[in-house]
């Protein structure tokens, strides 16, 4: 993230910035661990969408949430995405998921991580 800031002339982030930022570098840290150019981005109709999705061969899609807080974590827009894809896992990447843990929503269980831990689980 410290690239992009610098990049940017940024000397100070706002706390709307480290949503994006976060977001950004989820997607480099998936993409070098995954060796893959198979995430996609959800978003239906409606507006709902999904930060990346990710669907092994012959696997369930897993739906990637990108959070800079667990506390920002809203189930609306899983819940959609689980109205279209009845079997999938759902995951929240997040910085502050220490240690990893797991609540229900969307009717299934959500997994919160951090980074270092998704990179252990896909590797």
């Amino acid at each position: 993230m410290g690239f992009v800031c610098a990049f940017r002339g940024w000397t100070e982030l706002r706390p709307e910035d480290l949503g994006r930022l976060w977001k950004h570098y989820v997607l480099n840290e998936l993409t070098a661990h995954l060796q893959t150019r198979t995430l996609r981005y959800w978003r239906d109709k409606l507006g709902h969408e999904v930060d990346f999705i990710r669907t092994p061969p012959g696997g369930t899609p897993l739906a990637i949430e990108c959070k800079w807080s667990a506390r920002d974590f809203d189930p609306t827009n899983p819940v959609a995405f689980a109205g279209a894809y009845h079997k999938h896992g759902l995951l929240i990447m997040t910085p502050d998921a220490r240690p990893a843990f797991t609540r229900q929503g969307a009717g299934r269980p959500v997994r919160f991580l951090t980074l270092n831990l998704m990179a252990e689980g896909f590797a």
